[in-house]
């Protein structure tokens, strides 16, 4: 665990905890760090929840899969990024979507049994710990509810405005950056790859942004 406590404790889950502390919480939830090779399913659908990970190193996805085999990408997930945090927090539920990582990953595992049950100390680090994990839970439903208001909108171009909007501080023309390459805003957006790159040179066209890459300008007419 040494090894990994750099990285650790840039986690939300212990913001605010020194390194003495992350050290004695980490044994006392019992916290296991998993490495994976490229692609494995961390999370299966249809499987219960009873424990919750940390991406400590790599990048993954979760999504959902249909009767005739289609994927839908429900969230993208990077470093820092929590996996099945609200699933745990269900108890008896059973997972509704798959999460799989890329590249050689390393997952730092939690049982939830062992977060929420009382430590026998009452110490401040762990009401900490159960506060930063509120947090997370709170976050994690806006990030949702923004992923949605993107997905609802009526046209391609709708959805690419509401994404962008999001990252913009509302200034015409001050340029931007996202956070997302094109095949991960087309998974994000669920559009096409070339779908999502034509739109985007049509808006351009059309003087409703500018872009290089991942930098982007709002402009007048948007």
């Amino acid at each position: 665990m040494e090894q990994y406590i750099q990285t650790i404790k840039t986690a939300k889950l212990f913001d605010g905890l020194s390194q003495k502390d992350t050290y004695r919480l980490l044994a006392c939830l019992k916290a296991q760090p998993v490495e994976y090779a490229r692609d494995t399913v961390v999370v299966e659908e249809g499987c219960p929840v009873k424990k919750f990970g940390i991406l400590l190193r790599g990048r993954g996805r979760s999504y959902k899969t249909d009767s005739q085999g289609h994927t839908l990408t429900v969230t993208l997930l990077k470093e820092g990024s929590e996996i099945g945090v609200i699933l745990a927090a269900s108890p008896g539920r059973k997972s509704p979507v798959s999460v799989t990582v890329k590249q050689n990953s390393l997952v730092l595992f939690i049982p939830y049994d062992r977060l929420i049950n009382n430590c026998t100390r009452n110490c401040i680090c762990h009401r900490q710990l159960l506060k930063n994990f509120m947090g997370i839970v709170a976050e994690k439903g806006l990030v949702l509810h923004e992923r949605l208001d993107c997905l609802l909108r009526p046209t391609a171009r709708d959805k690419i405005l509401t994404y962008l909007k999001k990252f913009s501080d509302s200034q015409t023309g001050v340029p931007f950056t996202i956070p997302l390459d094109r095949n991960a805003m087309a998974e994000y957006l669920n559009m096409d790859r070339s779908a999502l790159s034509r739109e985007l040179s049509c808006m351009k066209t059309d003087g409703i942004i500018d872009f290089y890459k991942s930098t982007f300008r709002l402009l007048n007419r948007c």
